[in-house]
């Protein structure tokens, strides 16, 4: 099956996952009707709880899922429906109060029935979720504590909407509708047992160690990384994986850095080449050849396409990695086939590969 096929395939499934279960609960034996606007916020809630549940999946990193989208749509993806989801789930209570304006009191939180409760704490939590997410950065908030916070705030929100659902159960009447919910509620869990848990085990069974840290031109470090006990994977030139270096892959962050190494390296050895942005970055340099690290990979759909008269690559300060890893290779496997590089620098000390570069300019001509 063709990229475009596969593409339009997981769309479709996603739209089954979420449309299903709304669907289902106008079938069978139905409550008493009320009005237009009651209905149309309970739908929209429905809609955004099964969103909501679904986000993990679009993050778990499924190598099937992500190869013919790339990683960098999925995730573009994940953040744009995040918001749709959070503005489903928070007008579902806004359109109650304004048709019914006595449901008010159920802001008590003290006095409010607990279903009621969960609903308020599911959806403070979604919108602090997408307030430190588009202002993290403003907010002055560490990467590694806004991840963990994102995390806490997704499952107390996601938690919190299944249990209003429960309590509420207006359309749950019919075990078998029950069943679904319960069925999805269990799927949601899965998936976030694969990420947090399933996963990191089996990184933890194919670890690496840092061979060498080789400084480079424009504040970048290079880490060539050995696999440690296997036989390490390949990758195409242009794809990038998610780096661990302190902990263990349970760790609740890793960093995703493009691979500079050739895929022709021998042995499994991979490198990425990491320029000091601050946070984690600014500790790149410090980290010790021999520590063990872990690596989770090949991502992304960003690689060599097929042969052509010539090829151009096109960077911009440290975006020159997935490049140099494409020019690394094309080398490697002796193709002569030209190509042209157009990098842009702030300056001429801090271009990357420089020397390195005008070797490999020098070999082919």
């Amino acid at each position: 099956m063709n990229y475009p096929l596969r593409s339009a395939g997981w769309l479709l499934i996603y739209l089954l996952f979420i449309l299903a279960p709304l669907f289902a609960l106008i079938l069978g034996a139905m409550p008493p009707a009320r009005d237009f606007w009651t209905e149309f916020s309970v739908a929209l809630g429905y809609a955004g709880l099964a969103m909501m549940g679904l986000q993990v999946g679009l993050t778990a990193r499924f190598r099937y899922v992500t190869e013919p989208l790339g990683e960098d749509v999925i995730y573009h993806f994940h953040r744009q429906i995040s918001l749709i989801a959070v503005g489903l789930v928070v007008a579902h209570p806004i359109i109650l109060f304004v048709v019914r304006p006595e449901l008010l009191a159920l802001l008590n939180f003290i006095e409010a029935p607990w279903r009621a409760r969960f609903a308020a704490l599911s959806t403070y939590s979604l919108i602090a979720l997408v307030i430190m997410a588009l202002w993290r950065v403003q907010l002055k908030i560490r990467y590694e504590t806004w991840h963990l916070t994102h995390i806490i705030l997704a499952v107390t929100a996601l938690v919190a909407g299944i249990l209003h659902m429960v309590g509420w159960s207006f359309y749950l009447g019919d075990p078998w509708k029950r069943g679904l919910w319960i069925m999805l509620s269990v799927f949601w869990l899965g998936l976030l047992l694969y990420v947090r848990v399933v996963k990191p085990l089996f990184m933890l069974r194919k670890p690496y160690r840092i061979a060498q840290v080789r400084q480079e031109r424009g504040e970048t470090t290079t880490l060539v990384m050995e696999p440690q006990g296997h036989d390490g994977f390949r990758f195409s030139p242009g794809q990038f994986g998610w780096l661990t270096v302190w902990g263990s892959p349970f760790s609740i962050t890793g960093h995703p850095f493009s691979f500079s190494s050739s895929a022709e390296a021998p042995d499994g050895r991979v490198e990425m080449s990491i320029r000091n942005l601050g946070d984690f970055t600014s500790s790149v340099a410090s980290l010790q050849v021999g520590q063990r690290v872990y690596l989770d990979g090949p991502y992304g759909a960003f690689t060599l396409g097929q042969h052509s008269d010539m090829r151009v690559l096109i960077a911009g300060g440290v975006g020159i990695t997935p490049m140099i890893s494409m020019i690394r290779t094309l080398a490697d496997r002796g193709d002569r086939q030209p190509v042209i590089l157009i990098y842009g620098s702030k300056d001429w000390e801090s271009i990357t590969f420089r020397e390195e570069l005008a070797a490999l300019e020098k070999e082919s001509t």
